[in-house]
């Protein structure tokens, strides 16, 4: 089940069931009201499509996930447990809508990577119990300002700027997380290519040890980390990344005054 948040010119934000080319108008927010169709029908073509979900808390990203990444990352000691940090929530933007590269010297990279959506509140999750607490799974892109990062010696910054986290097209609530294809491409160019089944740390490991440290609210996404590959992205390039079981992720780039 494909579950879209979209707005057209009568309506502000909805939700709807992808049903071929039309989406079936949900009656509220599927995450704290469940499932309920209205009945009505939009065509898909006719709609914008929004970020899927907008997280009340916050986006809790794996840094360093796939051994092949690591070695890209040359320099950086990855722990044994997963390295996990914070974006804000508004990082957040949604399909379509542009990555704002700001003033600053250095490179603009592309992460594409496999989001976890939290489907209700989650503290001290054992591994074994964590998929009662997943809603579903949509693509992200864990923009970095990949220089700043070593500068500052954290990441808070490098990748917490306003639109750093493209999310989307919808969330697939029946996905298998551990054998699904993750492309990333700019201009249609390949770039990275790994599949989630190389994770070092799986979901459940990540929902557990996240929601040891974290309390989990419902909509709080979990970014997966990225595999490998190399490149960075400039003004009027476009970012695509497709995941096999969920779709295509896309959006421009503008330099940000």
């Amino acid at each position: 089940m494909k579950i879209a948040r979209f707005s057209d010119e009568a309506n502000g934000p909805r939700y709807g069931l992808v049903d071929d080319d039309e989406l079936v108008v949900l009656a509220g927010d599927p995450l704290y009201g469940g499932v309920e169709t209205t009945g009505e029908r939009v065509p898909l073509a006719s709609v914008k499509l929004l970020a899927p979900v907008i997280p009340r808390s916050k986006v809790v990203c794996v840094g360093l996930n796939y051994l092949a990444h690591r070695d890209d990352m040359k320099g950086v000691e990855a722990p044994t447990n997963p390295l996990i940090f914070l974006k804000p929530n508004t990082s957040v933007i949604g399909p379509g809508e542009p990555i704002k590269i700001p003033p600053i010297e250095g490179r603009c990279v592309h992460e594409g990577e496999l989001a976890v959506v939290i489907g209700k509140i989650a503290y001290q999750v054992k591994a074994e119990d964590a998929f009662d607490y997943v809603f579903g799974y949509t693509i992200a892109n864990d923009v970095s300002m990949r220089d700043e990062m070593f500068k500052d010696g954290q990441w808070a910054r490098a990748k917490g700027f306003d639109t750093f986290c493209p999310l989307g097209p919808w969330i697939e609530t029946e996905l298998d997380p551990a054998n699904q294809e993750i492309q990333t491409y700019v201009d249609g160019e390949p770039r990275r290519q790994g599949n989630t089944k190389d994770m070092i740390h799986d979901v459940a490991k990540v929902i557990a040890y996240a929601s040891d440290v974290w309390t989990l609210l419902p909509g709080d996404v979990i970014l997966m980390g990225t595999p490998a590959g190399t490149g960075g992205f400039v003004d009027g390039q476009e970012v695509r990344i497709d995941i096999s079981g969920i779709g295509t992720l896309v959006n421009p780039a503008i330099y940000r005054p």
